[in-house]
Parts: C-alpha cells; structure tokens; sequence
C-alpha cells in the first residue's frame, strides 16, 4: 500500500521513518522541502503538492501545525481532495477541532473517500520510539484497516467513535497535560527556592506518587537547559483553546486548565517564546 504523509515537522519526521522502517512506500509533502530532507534520505519520495500526494496514494496521513492548515491542506487549490482517489483513506493526526474533523469526513465521503482523525500523544521521543499512544474517531471500517499501519507507530491505538472523537479524546489528553506541566514547573520553582538538589527531588518523586510522564521526561531536559521542542509550547497553547472552547460549548467550566492556558499565554505571547518546548514555562516563573 502507497502511503502518502504530509507534515514533516519533528512529529511527522518520526512517524515517517518508522513507518520505513516497517516497510512501508512513503510519498512525503512539506510546505518546505528542506525540513523533509531526513525523510527523503531514509527512502520517501516527493511530490510538490497535496494533491500530488493524495493522487499517488491509497493512504494519506496528515500531521501540521494548527485547524487553518489542514484545511488549506485538504481543501485547497492543489489540495488532497483535489488528487484523491475513490476508496482511498484520508487520516488527519493533527491535533485540531472536532468540528473541523466533522467537515472533513463529510468532504471524504463526497469523494467516496474514508476519514480518520486520529491525534497521538507522547511526543518527540513516542514518535521516534514507535510508543505513541493513537486516539481515533471516525469510519470504524477505515480503523479496522488502517489499524497495522497505527500498529507501526504507536503502542496504544484506541478507537472512540464516529467523526471528531478522536480529537474530544485528545482534548481530554491535554487537559491532563497542563496539569501535570504546571505541576513540575511549579515544584521545580519551589525546590530551587528551597535549595533542595533538583537531581536528587526528580529521583525521588519519581519514585512516589507524584511521577508522572512529563516530570520524567522534561525535568532532565530543563536541568540542562534543553528547551528544544518535543512539543512546541505555541501549538499546546493552540490545544488548551481549542479544550476550552469545546468545554464552553459543552457548557462545563475548567478553571485549571484556563489557568494554565493564561501561563502558556504568558510564555508565547508575551515573552515570544512559542518555539520552545512546553517544558520552557519555567522561563515564564523567572522572568
């Protein structure tokens, strides 16, 4: 099966080479070319469009940056529903709205297309690792095929249900999140305070009740002074929205998570610091 991957941003760069390394045939698509560069020398070819993608492939896979640009991927001039082809299956891992994932399957199914929206969890180092945890929405009969292909490149692969749950799901994912990355900035500014050994607090609390993912993988990054991104903090800031619009329209009010969504504000707005990793909060607390 050709499969086609648009988005070769640190995610999609790992994604892609694992699916490589199963074996897969992989057409690759990137808004710049340079950024494919380690997918093309690993063995994925290039197209110059979407639509060239979608035209070459059974499978088309999308992951880029925020709601705008998927459409514009799917829906644009010599976008994927320009070069589809019947029977093919569309699946979009971009964390975006339920809404937009809705429209999109709609759009699928006028092409006699499948959809699958189907965000992941475990940043740079699940995509790099084939650990990512897969939350899918929409045709259960695309899922039960595309299925292998997940396989390939997470750990957990989960179905929810018809159009959008993939995204609500991922939506609950970064309501976690934000708690745990406010959390370990937090006892981090503490212990500093506290002349504690950063080292010896990380060790042990994450022997306790407190360890959590993103304690264990980020504090050893921030004790080095690495803010290199496995996620960007602008595109979280992009999640925590987007959780929180959805919660408006469900009528719920989540006072932590809109806490933390005025931090990350703070970090990405205000200090210009959208291209670090979430873990580089903490720079908000010192400045």
């Amino acid at each position: 099966m050709q499969i086609g991957f648009i988005g070769t941003g640190v995610m999609g760069t790992g994604i892609i080479l694992n699916l490589l390394k199963a074996g897969q045939t992989v057409v690759v698509y990137n808004r710049t070319k340079a950024h494919a560069e380690t997918v093309l020398t690993a063995g994925a070819t290039w197209a110059e469009t979407p639509e060239d993608v979608a035209a070459q492939s059974q499978l088309v896979m999308t992951m880029v940056g925020y709601p705008s640009d998927v459409e514009e991927v799917y829906t644009g001039e010599h976008g994927i529903f320009a070069g589809i082809q019947a029977g093919s299956t569309v699946v979009d891992m971009t964390t975006s709205t339920p809404a937009l994932a809705v429209k999109l399957t709609q759009l699928a199914h006028d092409h006699d297309v499948q959809a699958l929206d189907a965000p992941v969890s475990g940043g740079d180092v699940g995509a790099k690792n084939a650990t990512l945890t897969v939350m899918v929405g929409g045709d259960k009969a695309a899922y039960d095929q595309v299925l292998p292909v997940f396989q390939q490149l997470g750990q957990r692969v989960n179905y929810f249900g018809g159009a959008g749950k993939g995204q609500h799901t991922k939506m609950a994912n970064q309501i976690m999140i934000a708690g745990t990355m406010t959390g370990l900035t937090e006892m981090l500014v503490y212990a500093k305070a506290a002349e504690l050994d950063l080292p010896q607090v990380l060790a042990t609390l994450s022997s306790g009740g407190a360890d959590n993912w993103s304690m264990d993988n980020y504090v050893p990054r921030i004790l080095k002074g690495d803010y290199t991104p496995g996620f960007f903090a602008k595109h979280f800031l992009k999640d925590l929205r987007i959780a929180l619009q959805e919660a408006d329209r469900m009528g719920l009010d989540l006072p932590a998570t809109t806490q933390a969504k005025l931090l990350y504000e703070a970090m990405v707005d205000d200090f210009g610091l959208g291209n670090d990793g979430t873990q580089g909060l903490i720079k908000t607390y010192e400045k």
